[in-house]
């Protein structure tokens, strides 16, 4: 890659995400600190207090996240582990809420600052909610087993394709890439690890055969537990980064 992508426009240049997220973790990572835009408590999953992350290894053209995706350089500010699981719990407590998260852009990025977290976070009792694109942790043969040792923790891997050519349009990257999060599917099966998958199943973006093909490979990997199937919906950044790549879905 020449350039940093943003948001995907027509005629986009297809990337690679693994490298992609390498060059974000460059941008989104200082030692064990990582880039969060805001610590706040929200009433999703019965109420739990977030850390929004900075950066993603994805260009998917229905997310919801801000612009700090696309321009992890100028949003946010670097919090240690210590500091994101003292903010993470400080707002629990605050607000009475019994879990944690941390969501946004790609939280998987930044391995070591995510995992010296998890370990302050384990001992206090709360659950814990690791949302994913499953890239990271299917490009690392290890993530997933180093994840399954967290008993409060509990994986959302987010699918965003069923085939090759589907990922490659919707998210920007290339289409070789597309298997990466069945892969990490396998891996999280086979460490034991606490998780479910969602996917951006909307009609709207995916075709009905590509959401069969998805199945299908979902239990080739092993997985035939639920799916949560998810709606794009209209947030604003949703809508500039939909138009910016020739769909109309609104």
């Amino acid at each position: 890659m020449e350039e940093y992508p943003r948001l995907l426009s027509k005629g986009f240049i297809p990337f690679d995400p693994v490298e992609l997220a390498r060059w974000t973790e460059q941008i989104v990572s200082k030692g064990d600190a990582r880039k969060y835009t805001a610590f706040y408590c929200t009433g999703v999953y019965g109420g739990i207090s977030t850390g929004y992350t900075v950066g993603c290894c994805l260009r998917c053209i229905f997310c919801w996240v801000d612009f700090s995706r696309d321009f992890p350089e100028k949003h946010g500010e670097f919090y240690s582990a210590e500091q994101t699981a003292a903010r993470l719990i400080w707002n629990a407590q605050r607000k009475r809420v019994p879990r944690l998260r941390i969501s946004g852009g790609e939280p998987t990025l930044c391995k070591d600052h995510l995992l010296a977290a998890l370990d302050l976070v384990q001992p206090m009792g709360y659950g814990f909610i690791l949302e994913t694109n499953g890239i990271p942790i299917g490009a690392d043969e290890a993530y997933a087993a180093e994840l399954a040792r967290y008993t409060c923790a509990h994986i959302r891997v987010s699918l965003k394709a069923g085939t090759a050519e589907g990922f490659e349009a919707r998210t920007g990257a290339r289409g070789e890439f597309w298997e990466l999060p069945f892969i990490a599917i396998e891996r999280l099966l086979a460490a034991g690890a606490d998780f479910h998958v969602a996917a951006m199943t909307d009609r709207r973006l995916m075709p009905e055969a590509e959401r069969t093909a998805m199945l299908a490979r979902l239990r080739q990997a092993g997985y035939n537990r639920w799916v949560e199937e998810e709606r794009c919906d209209a947030y604003r950044s949703t809508v500039k980064r939909l138009r910016a790549a020739g769909w109309e879905v609104f």
